[in-house]
């Protein structure tokens, strides 16, 4: 594609991405195709030659767009979501177009210094304290398994990174029962093994429990199992829990137990002086990591990893043969040594469109807005006489069940439920997920897409009441 026909798609494009964003309502929430009717449309072979790039558009509208569930939905409140916002788009496009591979200082000084700097913005607009340095990773999970990893090298001297599992030691994880499966999976991955993962009874707000964990790490201790890191959250995916911090981090630098903090989506949030609170204990931490893709209005993916001890992280993972060695790295971080991957994305660029866009205020008005619609449903659900709340509404997930009078059967209760969910999300006007909340099928309504507006909770109620009310 010569440069003059680049700039002409690239146009419309663009024009095409603002239609998009303007009318994405118009468009089902959750993708309505069967399974595999995308492939089937898709040749089995490639092109022996290339194509217009009108027919492969044409393509992309007919086939793909019908595929996509739409994140970027107003009436989005699946999972946690994964925002954007325009400054952050853009953004994205001249990360595209600069194409950089930005593992080193030397191979694009202004991303890792710019990077540098916008973990210091996030850092002070969290409140976390001065000691902690921050990098960006792709997600939370690969920073939990950075976090897990550097526990293990710290505690083994390093001796596992040079000769491997040689010694008979075994090591226990400490997490909630509502813990991410990132963590888990980060167990495994770091060779602790999942049988090693001590799931910590939680309280009656789904939180962890201190006295729960303190027991678990006497039990290792008594067995000769090393107590090698605790992971709290900040923000449970079920419910939001919160985990107590500060407790948690006393019973952890009593024995010597490496503490991570996990506010994957949570985290967005300190940046509201009035939910601080959540984060009392945070200093006693060793790793912190948050999403700014989650709920601060940046691209997929972006995940803030903050770390006291960066000398432990950069040690755990640098490697440095002599293809990758430069002069004066003494003076710059080189972010290929601070994770797994060697290869890195220029992600601090949307970053900082968007915090220069918005402003902390701005991010902070868009927050409370949505915590506050979320309040409010909480409070519609309290006073209704056919649903009720399975967990607190501490932030802007509302988590609560349909349940009629009369229906005592928790077995009818879930089927209800379920069936309520698959019509709901079935009539491509709004899509939501569940959990299970202590045994109970649990709907969960998640307010925090970005262009989400009062209009647009109001009609999921609705569509809610009446469709639970028909069955």
């Amino acid at each position: 594609m010569e440069t003059a026909e680049f700039r002409k798609h690239a146009h419309e494009l663009v024009d095409w991405m603002a239609d998009y964003l303007e009318r994405v309502e118009t468009y089902p929430v959750r993708s309505q195709v069967r399974p595999r009717s995308v492939i089937a449309q898709i040749p089995e072979s490639p092109p022996a030659r290339g194509e217009p790039f009108e027919t492969i558009m044409e393509d992309f509208r007919r086939i793909i767009l019908p595929g996509m569930t739409h994140w970027q939905h107003p009436s989005f409140f699946a999972y946690f979501p994964a925002n954007s916002s325009p400054p952050s788009i853009l953004a994205e496009m001249l990360t595209a177009t600069l194409g950089a591979q930005c593992m080193s200082w030397v191979t694009s000084p202004a991303a890792t210094e710019l990077e540098q700097r916008m973990l210091e913005w996030l850092r002070q607009m969290t409140g976390l304290p001065d000691p902690f340095t921050g990098v960006i990773q792709d997600t939370a999970s690969t920073a939990t398994l950075c976090s897990i990893l550097t526990a293990r090298e710290l505690r083994t001297g390093f001796d596992i990174n040079r000769r491997g599992f040689t010694s008979p030691d075994r090591f226990a994880l400490y997490c909630s029962q509502e813990t991410h499966s990132s963590i888990e999976k980060g167990a495994k991955i770091a060779g602790i093994g999942r049988e090693n993962v001590r799931t910590v009874p939680v309280d009656e707000r789904f939180a962890m429990r201190p006295d729960m964990l303190e027991e678990a790490i006497t039990r290792d201790l008594r067995e000769n199992i090393i107590p090698l890191c605790t992971v709290a959250t900040l923000g449970t995916t079920g419910s939001t829990a919160i985990d107590p911090l500060r407790a948690i981090g006393e019973i952890c630098h009593r024995h010597g137990v490496w503490f991570h903090v996990d506010a994957a989506f949570a985290g967005s949030a300190l940046i509201l002086p009035e939910v601080r609170w959540m984060a009392d204990g945070v200093e006693l931490a060793d790793t912190v990591v948050f999403n700014p893709h989650k709920w601060l209005l940046t691209n997929f993916d972006c995940t803030a990893y903050f770390v006291r001890d960066k000398g432990a992280l950069v040690r755990t993972f640098e490697i440095l043969p002599e293809y990758l060695k430069t002069a004066g790295t003494e003076r710059v971080n080189n972010y290929r040594d601070w994770g797994i991957q060697l290869g890195r994305r220029f992600r601090a660029l949307k970053l900082w469109f968007v915090l220069r866009s918005y402003g902390v205020e701005g991010l902070q008005d868009t927050l409370r807005a949505h915590i506050r619609m979320a309040q409010a449903l909480a409070d519609t659900i309290r006073s209704s006489a056919d649903f009720e709340l399975l967990a607190p509404c501490v932030l802007n997930l509302v988590c609560f069940r349909f349940h009629p009078p009369g229906v005592t059967d928790p077995a009818r209760l879930d089927t209800l439920n379920a069936e309520l969910l698959e019509r709901l999300n079935a009539t491509g006007k709004l899509y939501m997920t569940h959990t299970k909340l202590n045994g109970a099928t649990t709907l969960r309504l998640v307010v925090g897409q970005t262009r989400v507006e009062q209009r647009h909770v109001n009609a999921a109620w609705s569509l809610i009441t009446d469709t639970a009310r028909s069955l």
